[in-house]
């Protein structure tokens, strides 16, 4: 995400936070946007009872927004890491901090804000969490009555429907699908690869399945989602057996005699991350000349059961929404490719 890219800036900003921050301060209107996050991190949480990826995406994308506003009205950007972020006490080799005047932000500077992106060529999907989690941070600030009104409480979000990348057609996923790969790791890429397809995961479960967790007599997979709710997913036979041949072949090189319950593993045996399994979807989509997302796959495998005549509330399941709106999300893709079918070939459609 570009509107990241300052992370490695040297200085820390300043803000207003709470009365527990401000102890010890000379001038309690003055407080370092490090307390801020901080405090802010914990009420995620503690109280929100969010997982540590969801409070690290809080904290990169407050980040950005917080050096945006250094940038227009002067001040110095923001340096804390996440790992930081995450310690009860100021790292040693943390940069010292500065004091400054105040900044507050309006919903003037929010939308001069998503100006930005939008015209930086942010999608839809990244806007909205940008806007989600000021939205969050402003909510913080008013339950512990640093401020008095909401810059956010009337502000809009982009359409739902431009949240979703396109889904790739039936020759793109039989092209990945039939790569050869050479790689050491080729064996765990494309079990990796199917089993993506095969049962539609986030990029967060497939990186955490367990090998208890998958079920070959039957073929369906345990899945730990979002909120730590569990759910079961069917796998395919291809599926099945690529990831059969990885335990076999390739898996007990990487754990070197050692033991870990993780299915899928990093070359040195410790469990995947979503940074390297990126970089291995992405390398497989270049051979190809295709060009992925993280949630492309996920998004293709919804919309490929719809256009195959699966019921919404089976996708629903197997995807792992709370809601059904968000998977109706999928219907209007398959109907855009509908009327596109219908529009290339009807002889009166043109």
């Amino acid at each position: 995400m570009g509107a990241r890219k300052d992370s490695n800036n040297k200085d820390s900003d300043e803000l207003p936070v709470t009365s527990n921050t401000l102890k010890d301060k000379e001038d309690p209107s003055l407080v370092t946007r490090h307390s801020l996050l901080k405090e802010f991190a914990s009420y995620l949480s503690i109280e929100r009872g969010l997982s540590k990826n969801t409070v690290e995406s809080y904290f990169l994308d407050l980040k950005a927004f917080f050096n945006f506003l250094a940038e227009m009205k002067g001040g110095n950007k923001l340096r804390v890491t996440s790992d930081e972020l995450n310690n009860k006490k100021e790292s040693e080799n943390s940069s010292p901090v500065t004091r400054y005047s105040l900044i507050t932000f309006t919903r003037d500077d929010i939308i001069n804000y998503i100006g930005g992106l939008k015209d930086g060529g942010y999608s839809a999907a990244s806007i909205c969490r940008f806007i989600s989690s000021i939205k969050g941070l402003c909510k913080f600030l008013i339950i512990e009555k640093v401020i008095s009104d909401d810059p956010t409480e009337t502000l809009k979000t982009p359409k739902q429907w431009d949240r979703l990348p396109k889904a790739l057609s039936i020759d793109d996923i039989r092209k990945l699908m039939d790569i050869e790969l050479k790689s050491a790791t080729a064996t765990r890429d494309s079990a990796m690869l199917e089993l993506l397809y095969s049962s539609g995961l986030r990029v967060s479960e497939i990186i955490s399945i367990k090998v208890n967790d998958v079920n070959f007599e039957s073929g369906f997979l345990r899945v730990i989602g979002k909120g730590s709710k569990e759910r079961i997913v069917p796998m395919n036979r291809r599926a099945v057996e690529r990831i059969k041949h990885y335990l076999q072949e390739l898996r007990p090189g990487l754990l070197k005699n050692r033991q870990s319950p993780y299915l899928f593993l990093t070359n040195r045996g410790m469990p995947m991350t979503r940074q390297r399994f990126w970089q291995a979807l992405k390398k497989l989509g270049g051979s190809v000349g295709i060009k992925l997302a993280p949630h492309t796959i996920r998004h293709t495998f919804a919309t490929h059961l719809l256009d195959g005549g699966a019921d919404l509330r089976s996708v629903q399941k197997m995807l792992g929404h709370s809601d059904i709106s968000t998977t109706q999300i999928y219907t209007r893709v398959s109907s855009d490719r509908i009327r596109k079918v219908y529009l290339e070939h009807h002889p009166r459609a043109k």
